[in-house]
């Protein structure tokens, strides 16, 4: 197990902020919205879909507004003509970022999302520049706070006979990949044992990382909260590790 401070960790931690702002139920909808726009929508076929529909039920989003979701990504609404599109670049330190977005305006959200990286000394690049540091995995999300060696090490264990790949520290989380194909049984796995994660998906995963300083760190925070914050963004990802001075400090924010 290393210490790696995964955006998706970081992420995670200012999950009740986002809610104060109202923001997940949004990008439910959009991760819905864009796993139907690649993948079609029948949930026995796309498992990006089958996840993305349990992470919102998790945030308790309606099943009206879920289904809505569905017919938008599919093109079965009136009203806006939605079509995916893909950045990918380099934020400060060097590190690789990847984003994923659902727009009825591409030249409108190029326009943004170059703007939002030319602003905190990041770089757009060139279509698939960066695709070649990433794999499509399945990832979890857990939170053993309280729980020594060796109750994680027993997570691990049971993960790993079910399908799981790897597990890691990412800031104040944990994260556990598996093959995108083994999700369910990981899952499956972890909830026959009474054992709570705080959400399961499958996303990009890195395949090696970049270590940032403190300054760093901090700009390439912002940028990938700006990101997120575009409505137009679905998903983004990076394969940056922060100093643990950095991460010490945003513990105690």
């Amino acid at each position: 197990m290393s210490g790696h401070s995964h955006w998706s960790g970081i992420k995670h931690r200012k999950a009740k902020e986002d809610q104060v702002r109202g923001r997940i139920f949004s990008r439910a909808a959009k991760l819905i919205m864009a796993a139907v726009r690649t993948g079609g929508k029948n949930l026995e076929t796309n498992l990006a879909l089958q996840y993305a529909i349990e992470e919102a039920k998790a945030n308790n989003m309606p099943k009206d507004t879920i289904e809505r979701a569905v017919l938008k990504g599919a093109g079965e609404l009136g009203g806006q003509q939605l079509e995916s599109a893909r950045y990918e670049g380099y934020g400060p330190g060097g590190a690789a970022v990847t984003v994923e977005a659902l727009t009825d305006n591409r030249n409108r959200t190029t326009a943004h999302v170059r703007k939002i990286f030319d602003e905190h000394g990041g770089k757009l690049g060139a279509s698939r520049c960066v695709s070649w540091l990433f794999q499509t995995k399945g990832l979890f999300i857990l939170n053993v706070e309280g729980k020594s060696e060796q109750e994680i090490e027993r997570i691990f264990d049971i993960a790993v006979e079910a399908g799981a790949e790897d597990f890691q520290k990412a800031g104040d989380f944990y994260e556990l990949t598996c093959p995108a194909s083994a999700l369910k049984s990981v899952q499956e796995a972890l909830d026959k044992q009474g054992i709570h994660y705080d959400s399961a998906q499958v996303t990009e995963v890195p395949t090696s990382y970049v270590d940032l300083n403190a300054e760093d760190g901090r700009k390439i925070l912002k940028m990938m909260e700006d990101l997120e914050a575009d409505e137009d963004i679905s998903s983004v990802h990076s394969n940056f590790n922060l100093p643990q001075e950095l991460v010490v400090e945003l513990r105690g924010e």
